[in-house]
């Protein structure tokens, strides 16, 4: 049983699987649309509001060096990605790496825990972008009736309208076709850029200097607690992380990692690339890059704009053009976060659709599902599915305490595909690699441990709901998909194939 359940399938299978007309998806995707693609779903919330929780809280003006070193971390993992995306060029990201390296169940579990991060990812920007919206409402003079509006903090019943509203339309475009999805990001994201060069550019003439000081504020312990929502580390080892000093930057850099989460959706797009093995590394490494940059240099600017101690927790860059007498800024600053948040919708909503479609492809869920549109050549059968499932999801229900499932699946993803690429190295030499990972296993598995360090410095609680999550995959699992995978099927035929030849022998 056990050797079933860690079957792998060749990469030369997978690739084939690509080739068949009613599950092929079209290729038209660039190492620029990729490219794009990865600046559009990493800048979002994050760097619009997390700057100001982690400076004020955690690392004080050090924050620039808290996105650095959580930089570093997706960057461990993105050069696994980059190895993997180029050699298995196949749509369904760490999924179908960890099939080709680890095995049916691991690639099971990482499906399972990729459709749950993307499905809550998805949900979250999209109630998160009708905050935004509701607000340039308000301020035009607008009222959202409350029975339509946001449903975080609400006691009454509601459906947050504009939340739903925003997934129904997104999954039209993705399933008019992946060319019209890049090119509407590509407009997006060029907004969404020039809005952070803005606050760069110009708040760099407000800088006081004397903000920065002390830039590592000393540091002060955090009172151990009893109470779930605290860290795993706290609960393990009996002890907290601290605010500020050093420690406080690596306690701000597992939060400040949210704000990176999305690189790796860029791998899901590699079945549908011109040229992938070229162009998944510099769409995934490029990325990655542009962004941790951005995100160094307005943590810079809006620190020194305004003292640490004073940012505001809820819109810390559009505040701190306020607190410098500059409030044009400030609503500038919010329409680029509303508008913004849409390019990152669609692209965790395009992630998951991909995982769910090759995990439909190789059987392990309903083949319905692995057929693409005759015109569109899209998987529009999950993208309908998914997108009408979390539009409710986004309509119904206050997510703030399941965000951080976003972050614990992403980080999880991490470790399977590092430890994917040294297995594969082992297994596979003979695989031909147009992009290979420096420094293996050193890098790998400096991948796994910065991965495993920034997720047991998440709340307990997450782990908890992580863990029933993953529970309730085994169930579905052994109940639906061991007995339909294409791959046992095969199996099976080639097995039974052998024992009629033997008797043909025999007789």
């Amino acid at each position: 049983m056990s050797s079933t359940l860690f079957r792998t399938k060749r990469v030369e299978q997978s690739i084939l699987d690509t080739e068949e007309p009613e599950h092929a998806l079209k290729k038209s995707l660039s190492a620029l649309d990729l490219t794009v693609f990865g600046v559009g779903v990493i800048i979002g919330t994050g760097i619009f509001v997390l700057t100001g929780t982690v400076a004020k809280n955690n690392a004080g003006p050090a924050v620039a060096l808290a996105f650095v070193a959580a930089g570093v971390a997706c960057a461990l993992a993105a050069l696994c990605y980059a190895e993997f995306a180029s050699t298995v060029p196949v749509a369904g990201s760490a999924y179908t790496f960890s099939y080709a390296s680890l095995g049916e169940l691991p690639a099971w579990i990482i499906g399972w825990d990729l459709v749950l991060e993307f499905a809550l990812g998805t949900a979250v920007v999209a109630v998160g972008w009708s905050g935004y919206i509701q607000s340039l409402m308000d301020n035009a003079g607008w009222e959202m009736p409350a029975a339509l509006g946001s449903r975080e903090g609400a006691d009454a019943f509601g459906f947050d309208i504009l939340a739903a509203a925003l997934v129904l339309v997104l999954t039209g475009i993705l399933v008019l076709g992946m060319k019209l999805s890049a090119r509407i990001t590509s407009l997006v994201v060029a907004i969404k850029v020039t809005v952070v060069l803005t606050v760069i550019i110009a708040g760099a003439f407000f800088i006081d200097g004397d903000n920065y000081d002390p830039f590592i504020p000393k540091q002060q312990a955090v009172e151990a607690g009893e109470s779930l929502q605290a860290p795993l580390i706290q609960l393990m080892f009996g002890w907290a992380p601290s605010n500020f000093g050093v420690m406080g930057i690596f306690t701000a850099a597992s939060v400040v990692f949210f704000a990176f989460i999305g690189f790796d959706v860029v791998a899901t797009a590699a079945e549908e690339t011109k040229n992938p093995q070229r162009d998944m590394p510099r769409g995934i490494l490029g990325s990655l890059l542009i962004c941790t940059t951005l995100y160094v240099l307005v943590s810079i600017v809006v620190t020194g704009m305004q003292h640490y101690s004073r940012l505001s927790v809820d819109a810390p860059l559009a505040d701190a053009f306020k607190a410098t007498g500059h409030p044009w800024y400030a609503g500038f600053i919010s329409f680029g976060a509303a508008v913004g948040l849409t390019t990152v919708c669609m692209i965790l909503l395009l992630g998951q659709t991909r995982v769910f479609f090759a995990m439909s492809r190789d059987g392990l869920l309903p083949r319905f599902f692995s057929q693409v549109h005759p015109r569109f050549k899209t998987p529009h059968r999950p993208t309908i599915l998914l997108g009408v499932v979390i539009a409710v999801l986004a309509g119904f229900t206050p997510l703030t305490e399941l965000a951080a499932l976003v972050n614990i699946g992403t980080l999880f993803a991490f470790v399977v595909v590092a430890i994917g690429v040294i297995i594969l190295r082992k297994s596979r030499p003979d695989l031909h690699r147009s992009f290979r990972t420096p420094w293996v296993p050193v890098i790998p598995i400096l991948s796994v441990c910065a991965s495993l360090w920034l997720m047991i410095n998440l709340p307990a609680e997450t782990w908890v709901r992580f863990a029933i999550w993953m529970a309730a995959g085994f169930v579905v699992y052994f109940l639906y998909g061991r007995s339909h995978s294409r791959l046992g099927r095969h199996e099976e035929t080639s097995v039974a194939e052998v024992e009629k030849g033997e008797r043909g022998d025999t007789a």
